[in-house]
């Protein structure tokens, strides 16, 4: 797909008149009257307003809804808690917003925000005839920014990452791993112009009708979005991971990813210890590190565990890549 675009101009804009969305309520009726929308246009719309359509208001704290959405806590620092939740999201609360809503409630994040983008792509073109994108959005923190910004969690119709690998600049060097999240970037920009206080749910971004996609096709969704379980460099906090290493868990070895190599592995051995292990069987697919005598079972066991590996059930010294 081409990002040679003319002129590059980008518009969005958020309609005001959203009354108070309550379950039930027909999302596509709301917006509708309030935008004329064009063929490419990507109506994005935020989850809280889907949920509470969906009618996922719940009475309530978020810490008593919190662990019914939760898969498994990353990392807690003080009153704040980060999740994996049910849809592959790490979030701060799982996504669960006490915010514009009634007093001693909460809204869940919608049930499959997918599916939800699908609906309401398709009762748009339904209504208006127009083939659009739609993004569904999330208030989420990144790691190492301060602040927070809205991020797709889920779409229909629309390219939500575009692969730039082994195409050239215009100085011929070729891009390795350039892949845009646009659909990410579409969120950040509609919520630019939603705000969060406005009272405007729904945001039209125009001008990027190349990621749309033909009616009828919906695409991968948000979902494609989500990083696999032990694809993240950062699947915990950096003090969950020393407890989770040390009492070495297997429910929780996924987060940590796939084996490391003998030589990262060895020199993990060496960085602690202070000597090398030696290489046994190097030939093998299944190579084994012999750690030095000297050295505490316990705490090689908390290494290869951080690394994918494991000691041998006769000698604890004797590690190899743990099996899946």
């Amino acid at each position: 797909m081409s990002d040679e675009r003319a002129g590059g101009r980008l518009e969005v804009f958020a309609p005001d008149g959203v009354p108070e969305v309550r379950a039930g309520d027909d999302l596509a009726a709301l917006v509708g009257p309030l935008v004329d929308l064009l063929d490419g246009d990507v109506v994005v719309v935020t989850s809280k307003v889907v949920s509470k359509a969906e009618g996922r208001v719940r009475p309530g704290t978020r810490d008593e809804a919190l662990p019914a959405e939760t898969v498994r806590v990353v990392a807690r620092r003080g009153a704040t808690t980060i999740v994996r939740n049910r849809l592959g999201l790490t979030m701060a609360a799982a996504g669960i917003d006490a915010s514009n809503v009634a007093s001693g409630h909460v809204v869940l994040l919608p049930e499959d925000p997918d599916r939800s983008a699908r609906r309401l792509r398709a009762a748009l073109l339904g209504r208006t005839g127009r083939n659009v994108g739609v993004v569904v959005t999330d208030t989420a923190g990144r790691a190492w920014r301060e602040g927070q910004t809205d991020i797709a969690v889920g779409a229909a119709g629309l390219v939500v990452l575009e692969d730039f690998a082994g195409r050239r600049d215009r100085h011929g060097n070729e891009l390795a791993v350039t892949a845009p999240a646009v659909a990410d970037e579409i969120a950040g920009l509609a919520e630019l112009a939603t705000g969060k206080l406005g009272a405007r749910p729904f945001a039209v971004v125009r001008g990027r009708e190349d990621l749309v996609l033909p009616a009828g096709e919906d695409g991968p969704g948000a979902a494609a979005l989500v990083r696999r379980e032990g694809g993240d460099l950062f699947g915990y906090g950096a003090r969950e991971a020393v407890v989770r290493a040390l009492r070495g868990d297997p429910v929780d070895r996924p987060p940590f990813g796939a084996p490391a190599t003998a030589g990262e592995m060895a020199a993990a051995v060496t960085a602690v210890l202070g000597a090398a292990p030696v290489s046994v069987d190097a030939d093998s697919p299944t190579e084994a590190l012999l750690a030095p005598t000297a050295a505490h079972p316990r705490l090689l066991a908390a290494l290869a565990f951080a690394h994918g590996w494991a000691p041998d059930s006769a000698d604890p010294h004797l590690l190899r890549p743990a099996t899946p």
